[in-house]
């Protein structure tokens, strides 16, 4: 049995489970959501390089450790949250340990092999990071994988304050295991076969500019369309938990009302088992309302009780 040493984000929150990307700030994710967080930082802030002598993770070996992490915080069932290549690791996870998944809610989420040229942006990333560290050119690429135009900034408009957070929150990363992590999301497997066997409801949220729409479309088709929806947000990149955080929370709120999770003075009815289909709202095809502040977001779903 082979030791592997492994940096990652986990946040245990009564029973929600986060997994961010390489440089996901889960002090800024879901701000306007207040939940308790017990949480470590991805590739944490101040943490020492992981040794060049251990071997690099296999995404088998990251969907393990989300089951030690339950086990260290003696949880036998979450619901848990990733994004892009977070969401591929609590996928897997949850295909590997179906009973300990209540639910996934999943942003721009990876579940095919790396195409090929996300396969070679990933390996000129390795490239810089194994030999310049969080370089320019790095942070320029991940920051065109994350966010949408509209949030980066033109040639005559400056970046928005959350693509300069993130670029600060690179910078504070550490080369080597962020260069580790790619190596491993760039070899992972297909789970599309595997996700027949989800028993868990999935709801997928996905910006209409992400660089993965088409896979968090293909995820959908193969998902049991009684339990699962797509969300798409209209002009907005692949972090929607950054750029959109406000175009998730009826969505999410509905999603919610399955679990007997919702606030009884606006719902009239009994709220659905977990094992019920899960049915969104036709309110939410309505961005007015949604408020006048907020961007059209288009749902598919199984609207049939």
């Amino acid at each position: 049995m082979r030791s592997v040493e492994l940096a990652v984000t986990v946040n245990v929150c009564f029973f929600r489970l986060s997994w961010h990307d390489a440089s996901g700030n889960s002090g800024r994710i879901f701000f306007m959501i207040a939940w308790f967080t017990i949480l470590r930082e991805i590739m944490q802030l101040g943490a020492a390089p992981i040794l060049p002598s251990s071997p690099v993770a296999s995404v088998d070996d990251l969907a393990d450790q989300v089951a030690d992490v339950l086990d260290f915080f003696g949880l036998d069932s979450v619901m848990c949250l990733g994004v892009t290549a977070g969401a591929y690791i609590l996928t897997l996870f949850a295909t590997k340990y179906r009973e300990r998944v209540l639910g996934l809610i999943l942003v721009s989420p990876l579940c095919k092999t790396p195409s090929w040229s996300e396969w070679f942006y990933n390996k000129v990333m390795s490239n810089l990071l194994y030999y310049y560290g969080m370089c320019n050119v790095v942070k320029d690429i991940l920051l065109q994988r994350y966010f949408g135009k509209g949030v980066r900034g033109y040639s005559n408009e400056p970046e928005s304050d959350i693509v300069r957070a993130c670029r600060s929150f690179l910078d504070q990363r550490q080369g080597m295991n962020v260069w580790r992590f790619i190596q491993t999301i760039n070899e992972r497997k297909d789970l599309t076969e595997n996700l027949k066997q989800l028993q868990c409801r999935t709801l997928i949220f996905v910006g209409e500019n992400s660089q993965f729409h088409a896979e968090a479309v293909h995820m959908t088709a193969k998902l049991d369309s009684r339990y699962s929806a797509l969300v798409e947000v209209q002009a907005c990149g692949s972090v929607v938990t950054e750029e959109q955080p406000h175009a998730m929370l009826i969505p999410m709120e509905y999603f919610l009302m399955g679990y007997g999770l919702y606030r009884p003075s606006q719902i009239n009815c009994s709220p659905r088992s977990p094992l019920n289909p899960f049915c969104v709202s036709p309110e939410l095809l309505s961005p007015e309302s949604m408020g006048v502040k907020l961007k059209p977001i288009k749902t598919r779903a199984n609207l049939k009780a």
